[in-house]
């Protein structure tokens, strides 16, 4: 019985021996952030796994556990039969860059680059290359053999973990990513479909850590992903989409070389994920050469209280005006222009609004078979948009909003970038709705300006959910949506549409901070901002479109959120109440330069219609209490 049990355990190590695993660890350049592959010796075939954590003190901390890498095509696999050939020496990232919109004008980011090689069991190679930033992790798979051949990228094996009960804010999946982001600790959804779109954010159990799980850079020849845990509700796995109707392939079609888009985790305190520029940091830098005439700017939006007014000249005119009188740079021109009357066509709008010193923008359909909204079908082929874009030199308009989009298969990832090269060449600013989440489009074609993209004011045309459900969103999408790039959420409406609202007047005024937009659409008719107090509209004429830096101060998502979002020497500081009960927000001016300053604040008056103002004398390391209403909210600016 010795002797068998002393072979049993020898032969047992043998076993372990040659399937033993080399932990190979990259590390960011500050120290924080570590990812840890288990890499087979031997060339012992394997399901390849990697793992992230974050530095607390002297400990790190597991963010994500071990969680499957892998991707395939129709005819190779490249998951669980692997080898390890080969990584490459660390390499130094380090890059600087600008944004013209955005959250932080000048960028800079620091990272830890290393390509791992493998081969398939037929020998065909893959290298994944992983990026550790300071401020979270990247990786891609690149095919690197040559070949004229068509190949399908048909699906992937990568799987993002999550401890069960993790706290998570996650977006069912929708085409156009108009849904809340519920928090769960389960994982389930409402409908069992399991299916969630980008970006997913999680915090990690009873850790002061946080992750944000998205994608970036992707090109015309990626189709964007989702995410779905429907084997495993703790398990998120990278999904390509299906087939449509008018489009039956499946994943990506195309040659070799070939890399996918980068995948991307956001990781670290909650301000490290609003502040991170991740998404922009991985994507390709700016294509265009000359950006001199890209200018983000407040915009007066027609549908939200008019729903059909672009067919009506004189209400186009209203808002012109209204542009003018709140000095707002652009006016949108949103749909049925085309069939313009009472009193004017088109031609004469933009003329109106140009003579009055105000840039017209116009709506376009995308060209979606399952909406008709008019005009329709005049960008689906680059002949078409040609025409289309010199008409609009011709005429002096700006800019595009280009809507209703079909999907996120390849062929529409081809069609959004071709619009906004095509866009560039004849000097036309894009806004994308009804359409994909950011994945790092504005640094390399930085005539997009905004994207919409979100559950925004534009439902409550729609129907009532989201009179209830608002505050608690509108704190929520800070640490979500708006994080990974501009969000065309058409804020700040103090009258009602077809549902009413019950956020605050300073809640909604705000917005106009707290969310991120290179065209910031305001929404509400003439009539509403008008009659506003002198500091609020005062306000409104000055808040910009654009900002230098960007500081979470404090926030919980669905509770509160407080960022201030600096622009030339001023500061500007949004804060929301989530929460249907009164709250005392604070202000932490940590961030300051020395010396005294002057905080103009805009808060809730005596009731949610109301405002009140005051100057507070502030210095680097004052703290200010405002007091919220239910659904309430402040502005403040820092001269």
């Amino acid at each position: 019985m010795r002797i068998s049990m002393k072979y049993s355990i020898a032969a047992l190590f043998v076993i372990l021996s040659s399937i033993s695993i080399n932990a190979q660890e990259i590390v960011s350049p500050n120290g924080k952030v570590k990812v840890v592959l288990n890499l087979p010796e031997k060339n012992a075939a394997h399901n390849l796994s990697y793992k992230a954590l974050y530095k607390i003190g002297s400990k790190f901390v597991e963010v994500l556990p071990y969680s499957k890498l892998g991707i395939n095509r129709a005819e190779e696999q490249f998951a669980d039969n692997l080898r390890f050939i080969a990584a490459s020496k660390p390499a130094a990232i380090h890059d600087k860059y600008e944004m013209i919109c955005g959250k932080r004008h000048e960028c800079e980011n620091f990272a830890t680059e290393k390509t791992f090689s493998f081969e398939n069991s037929d020998h065909q190679p893959l290298d994944i290359v992983f990026r550790v930033y300071n401020d979270g992790v990247a990786f891609r798979y690149v095919f690197p053999n040559q070949s004229d051949i068509k190949i399908n990228i048909t699906s992937e094996a990568t799987t993002y973990v999550l401890p069960e009960k993790t706290f998570r804010w996650m977006q069912p999946y929708d085409l156009s990513y108009e849904k809340f982001y519920p928090l769960s600790k389960t994982g389930l959804s409402a409908n069992k479909e399991q299916e969630w779109g980008f970006p997913a954010l999680y915090k990690v159990n009873n850790q002061p850590v946080w992750a944000l799980i998205s994608e970036a850079d992707v090109t015309e020849n990626n189709c964007a992903a989702k995410l779905s845990n429907l084997k495993n509700a703790n398990e998120y796995k990278v999904t390509y989409p299906s087939a449509r109707d008018n489009f039956k392939q499946e994943g990506v079609i195309t040659t070799l070389p070939w890399h996918s888009q980068w995948h991307t985790l956001i990781i670290g305190k909650l301000s490290d994920i609003v502040e991170s520029t991740l998404i922009t940091d991985v994507s390709e830098p700016n294509q265009i050469k000359d950006t001199e005439w890209i200018k983000p700017g407040a915009v007066s939006w027609i549908y939200w209280a008019n729903n059909h007014g672009s067919k009506d000249y004189q209400k186009v005119v209203e808002y012109v005006d209204l542009a003018v009188e709140m000095n707002w740079p652009y006016v949108l021109i949103d749909w049925e222009w085309d069939v313009m009357a009472n009193g004017g066509d088109i031609n004469k709008a933009v003329d109106y609004a140009r003579s009055k010193g105000i840039k017209p923008m116009m709506w376009y359909n995308s060209g979606t078979s399952w909406l008709d909204p008019t005009p329709n079908d005049r960008l689906l082929t680059a002949e078409k948009r040609a025409k289309e874009f010199s008409w609009l030199n011709k005429i002096g308009v700006y800019g595009i909003k280009v809507d209703f989009f079909a999907g996120d298969q390849q062929d529409m990832m081809a069609y959004y970038i071709d619009i906004l090269k095509d866009a560039a060449k004849h000097h036309l600013m894009v806004n994308f709705h009804g359409a994909t989440v950011p994945r790092g489009w504005a640094r390399t074609y930085p005539n997009l300006m905004t994207t919409e993209a979100v559950y925004g004011a534009e439902w409550y045309n729609n129907n009532e959910i989201l009179t209830d459900k608002a505050a608690a969103h509108n704190a929520t999408l800070p640490f979500t949506r708006n994080v990974v790039g501009s969000m065309d959420y058409t804020p700040v409406t103090f009258s009602n549409s077809q549902h009413p609202h019950i956020t605050s007047y300073a809640h909604e005024l705000a917005l106009s901070v707290v969310f991120e937009s290179g065209f910031q659409h305001f929404a509400d008719s003439p009539s509403a901002y008008k009659s506003l107090p002198e500091e609020p509209k005062n306000f409104l004429k000055e808040v910009p479109a654009a900002w230098d830096d960007t500081k979470l101060i404090d926030g919980v998502p669905t509770e509160k959120v407080i960022i201030a979002r600096k622009k030339g020497n001023q500061w500007y500081i949004g804060g929301l109440n989530g929460k249907d009960t009164p709250q005392t927000l604070l202000i932490k001016f940590d961030f300051l330069d020395k010396g005294i300053h002057d905080l103009h604040l805009i808060k809730d008056g005596k009731d949610d219609k109301s405002f009140s103002s005051e100057i507070i004398k502030i210095k680097k390391g004052s703290i200010v209490k405002v007091e919220c209403l239910s659904r309430g909210g402040f502005v403040g600016v820092i001269k």
